[in-house]
């Protein structure tokens, strides 16, 4: 959901994994809030930081994505603006939708220009030994090809997702290549699978065993299943086989700027009683409310507790987290 600017502003449509959502202009870079005095970026630069510090603590191996905002590792609005080290330091990949397909609707071109800015920022955060895993929404077998070739090009890795509800595992194109060896880290990926939605299958057992019949390097998936009962640590562990016996990487998605009434942590009483941090709910995505995310209340759900979400990802041995909603802050930005 990332705000695009050149020589002037362009209102855009971005996406929070599977949901199209109208963005306005925002106010200026880096702009503290009068209100609240609040600095939107910073706020989320920093929680991304802890968040990853914690995470990294209990487990130094585990992989910190953030998907989508990429103007926060600038400190101007340019990409060749200076950049906060820390929050690249913080992370170890960058997850980038509609590069080359979505930006507007599915199965259409993004806009060269478009392309052309997050490009730019992508290579900083690439300069930075980050990793750039791509999710492009298109289905026909050219534009597939086409965005596949265009990733690999840049040297990112590429997902071309046939619809836009990530409820479908495609075959791996012949166009990428195939790893014979164990996928120790993001370094050795050159696939990935962006899965996170069960409503085909019946059971826990079924996405199990639809996940390990594939080759792909990485996934990303959700800890929970249709049930809200979540997927546990032995079967993580099956799923970090490939079918033909090498180890690969099992990521967990989790949204951070967003509630999500479908979550663990929902309490019901808050559709009539919001806590000070739940704002107002996503008109693009219903049961999904915006968040004031550096509240220490809500970041206190996201973790550093045993009953917190990202302690539950911990708990069950995934491979690091798949953090959306990180442009969170344009809300903020464009609402003050």
């Amino acid at each position: 959901m990332g705000i695009l600017k050149y020589s002037f502003l362009l209102s855009v449509v971005f996406l929070k994994c599977g949901k199209a959502q109208d963005i306005v202009n925002p106010v200026n870079d880096e702009q503290t809030s009068i209100v609240d005095s609040v600095n939107y970026r910073d706020e989320m630069r920093s929680f991304v930081i802890n968040l990853s510090e914690y995470a990294k603590n209990v487990k130094p191996s585990f992989n910190i994505i953030p998907q989508n905002g990429i103007e926060l590792i600038t400190k101007k609005e340019d990409a060749k603006g200076s950049v906060y080290t820390d929050y690249l330091n913080a992370i170890d990949a960058q997850g980038q939708e509609n590069l080359f397909y979505g930006y507007k609707r599915d199965n259409a071109k993004t806009p060269t220009s478009v392309t052309d800015y997050m490009v730019n920022y992508l290579k900083v955060s690439q300069d930075y030994n980050n990793e750039i895993f791509v999710i492009d929404y298109c289905k026909s077998d050219s534009d597939v090809e086409n965005a596949i070739e265009k990733n690999l090009d840049l040297d990112f890795i590429p997902f071309a997702a046939p619809e836009r509800d990530l409820t479908v595992i495609p075959e791996i194109s012949e166009s990428l290549p195939i790893s014979t060896k164990n996928i120790s880290s993001l370094k050795d990926a050159n696939n990935f699978l962006f899965f996170v939605n069960y409503s085909d299958y019946d059971s826990k057992n079924d996405v199990i065993e639809a996940i390990s019949a594939t080759d792909y390097d990485v996934v990303f998936m959700d800890l929970f299943f249709n049930d809200g009962s979540e997927f546990g640590r032995t079967m993580i562990e099956r799923l970090k086989v490939k079918s033909d016996g090498t180890k690969r990487l099992v990521l967990c998605y989790m949204s951070i700027g967003e509630a999500e009434d479908y979550r663990f942590y929902w309490n019901t009483v808050w559709h009539n009683q919001k806590p000070v941090w739940l704002e107002e709910e996503n008109p693009n995505w219903p049961g999904n409310y915006k968040v004031k995310y550096w509240d220490p209340e809500w970041q206190s759900i996201i973790f550093g507790s045993e009953n917190a979400y990202l302690d539950a990802i911990l708990a069950v041995n995934f491979d690091g987290v798949y953090l959306d909603i990180i442009d969170g802050f344009e809300y903020f930005e464009n609402k003050n």
